[in-house]
């Protein structure tokens, strides 16, 4: 090799020498910038991600409100017509309790009691249910009182007999069921008279 040509491949190898930490950087830079929009992306996508759970979220929550306003409406729309009933079913109930025993074998009057026991099945198949009153304590949300009266046997605030039906429909009242309550008796005369007695022998 000659003089010239060891020049020559001198200077090349400087110049690739030169050339190597130019080319390093730039791989470099490269590599922070996809790092640097990888990380954008992952950001950019937990934010997508976040909206959509939220959105999901707030449907979820948006179509259980409405089921549960059209189910609102639905037993509203239900107790009004149901509690229309109830008059009916109160009259059958008083025309059936008054009829003669002789008449009870009659054909109109199998027809009366035909119809009144499909009322009392349309209702019952509605969810429409008594409510309890015979011995039972007066409790103002299921019952009304008509009368408090003393009554033997009786508890005060217990019911001693019904007036009127009451209905509830699932958890709400149709109508509370009217009726009268015992309440305490009255002190007896010789307690009065004694009380009086001691009073005036103090004085």
């Amino acid at each position: 090799m000659t003089e010239k040509e060891k020049k020559k491949d001198h200077t090349e190898t400087v110049e690739e020498e030169t050339e190597t930490p130019t080319e390093t950087s730039e791989e470099t830079e490269k590599e922070l910038d996809v790092e640097e929009q990888l990380e954008k992306a992952q950001t950019q996508a937990a934010e997508y991600l976040d909206g959509w759970q939220r959105t999901q979220a707030e449907f979820s929550n948006y179509k259980k409100r409405q089921e549960t306003e059209r189910a609102q409406m639905r037993t509203r729309v239900s107790a009004d017509v149901l509690g229309k009933l109830l008059p009916i079913a109160d009259d059958f109930e008083r025309a059936i309790s008054t009829l003669p025993v002789e008449f009870s074998r009659l054909t109109w009057c199998e027809g009366i009691l035909m119809i009144k026991y499909k009322l009392d099945a349309i209702l019952k198949s509605e969810g429409v249910e008594p409510i309890e009153t015979d011995g039972q304590a007066f409790d103002p949300r299921y019952h009304e009182a008509v009368t408090y009266e003393e009554a033997a046997g009786y508890e005060e605030g217990h019911i001693i007999g019904e007036v009127q039906k009451g209905y509830t429909l699932g958890e709400r009242v149709l109508r509370p069921a009217l009726v009268r309550v015992a309440k305490a008796p009255a002190a007896p005369p010789e307690e009065k008279d004694e009380n009086s007695d001691t009073s005036e022998d103090k004085e």
